[in-house]
């Protein structure tokens, strides 16, 4: 259940910032070094995103990692 809530937090973090910077997704996986399906799935809650795939958003969104994490 905990990882679903940390999923769901990111999730909306990833994409508020994202929206912020008028990014697509497919603009913010080319940043990022995943693919935009992945950046969907991470948005939808779907996927919680390794914590090397977590500072990379973190850094392309000009965020700290904690930013994202609730």
């Amino acid at each position: 259940m905990a990882s679903k809530v940390l999923a769901a937090h990111v999730a909306k973090a990833v994409a508020a910032h994202r929206f912020l910077l008028g990014w697509s997704q497919a603009e913010l996986a080319a940043k990022v070094g995943v693919t935009r399906q992945h950046i969907d799935l991470v948005e939808r809650g779907k996927v919680s995103p390794s914590l090397k795939t977590l500072e990379a958003l973190a850094t392309a969104l000009g965020v700290r990692a904690g930013d994202l994490m609730p």
